[in-house]
């Protein structure tokens, strides 16, 4: 399977944000990336990887409720 390249232009976009965030993530090393001469290129699969990792799942009341009981 071949991998997308994308600038920090396109991760933004994709993500809903501006081009600050993936410049971020790439500056503190938190997303994995790739250098082609002077450009950065973020893997496509590594942005997936990025938001699985980040995902947070919703508390419903009837688990709270739940955890308080037990």
């Amino acid at each position: 399977m071949k991998d997308r390249y994308l600038s920090a232009d396109q991760v933004a976009e994709l993500l809903g944000t501006s081009a600050r965030f993936p410049r971020r993530l790439i500056a503190e090393r938190r997303i994995t990336f790739v250098k082609v001469g002077r450009h950065v290129r973020i893997p496509e699969s590594a942005v997936d990887s990025y938001i699985t990792e980040h995902r947070v799942e919703p508390i419903t009341a009837r688990t709270s409720r739940l955890k308080a009981v037990a």
